[in-house]
Formats: structure tokens, C-alpha cells, sequence
């Protein structure tokens, strides 16, 4: 084990009963289905619609803005996917039998959250330019990084970093702007 993977260790340690009791609202089988939904969309279909549909609401104003959106996904993707396989933290469900996972992961490793990483990134950008968009990007993506922890797919800390990547992306493409 490295350094990184001895601190997330700990970490995991001592974020396991908070993720414990976040999971157990997914025995709520509305909370369970509206998380999974969620989760789902934070997949990617909510973001590729949204790309689509930013051109068609708001004209030719919303196509650079889209173009960097989607240079800042795709940054987005690479970075967690290289953090992922760098530091290869376990997934609370895996890790802790008390954990039940509610869904199924896209990959194994849960460090950083991807959809969080991306649901901010595509929000924070998507609102700058178009804040009449903000009504339903800020909860879609609060409901996304809370799924991954209810959904006992990552620890509290998975969607910090995740949703701190994702400004800093996000960030960098209003600056591009």
C-alpha cells in the first residue's frame, strides 16, 4: 500500500458509520428508486442532453459554451479515471459488509466520484451561462452526489473531492469563455 491508499484507509475508517447511515435510507424503496434515477442520469445521459439542448434552447450564444463543456467532461473523465486506478480505494459495499449496495457500480474503485466530478463540472458551467437552468441542475446534481452515498457506492469523502475536481474543471471552462 502506498501513502495515499494508508491515508484513505483511515479515512474509510472513520467515514464508515456515516456512510452506514446514509445507506440505510436507501431501505426506503421511494428513496432507493428516485437515488437510483438519479444516479443513472449522473451516468452521462443528463450531460449529453444537456450539450444537445443547450444549441436548440438558447442559439448559436450556447455552442462555444457546450464545446468547452464537453472539453471539460472529457478532462473530467481522464483525471478520475487515472486517480482511480492510482489509488485504488474499495468501495464502502465492498469494504464493509454493513454496506448495502443498492446498485451496481460502473467500475471498482470509488475515489473520486465520477458522476459528482461531472455533475458539478456540467452544472457550475451550464448555470454560469444560462442561470435560468439553475432550478434544474442544482438539484439534479445534489441528488446525484447524494445517490453515490446513500447508494453505498462511495465514501462522503469520494464526493468531496469528486464535486471539488469537477469546480476547478469547471472553473478552468468559464475561463476559456
Amino acid at each position: 500500500m502506498n501513502r495515499a491508499q494508508l491515508v484513505l484507509a483511515r479515512f474509510d475508517d472513520a467515514e464508515y458509520r456515516l456512510c452506514r447511515g446514509l445507506n440505510r435510507a436507501a431501505q426506503r424503496a421511494w428513496v432507493r428508486a428516485t437515488l437510483q434515477i438519479a444516479s443513472r442520469l449522473g451516468d452521462g445521459v443528463l450531460w449529453y442532453v444537456l450539450l444537445a439542448a443547450l444549441p436548440l434552447l438558447f442559439g448559436a450564444a450556447a455552442i462555444r459554451p457546450a464545446l468547452i463543456m464537453m472539453a471539460t467532461g472529457l478532462a473530467g473523465l481522464l483525471i478520475y479515471r487515472r486517480l482511480k486506478s492510482v489509488l485504488v480505494r474499495e468501495r464502502p459495499f465492498i469494504r464493509y459488509p454493513g454496506i448495502t449496495l443498492a446498485m451496481a457500480p460502473l467500475d471498482r474503485y470509488s475515489f473520486p466520484s465520477g458522476h459528482t466530478l461531472h455533475a458539478v463540472c456540467f452544472t457550475c458551467q451550464a448555470v454560469a451561462h444560462f442561470p435560468v437552468l439553475g432550478w434544474a441542475l442544482v438539484p439534479a446534481a445534489a441528488l446525484i452526489a447524494l445517490s453515490r452515498v446513500v447508494l453505498g457506492l462511495h465514501y462522503p469523502t469520494d464526493v468531496l473531492a469528486g464535486g471539488a475536481i469537477g469546480a476547478l474543471l469547471a472553473l478552468c471552462g468559464l475561463a476559456l469563455a
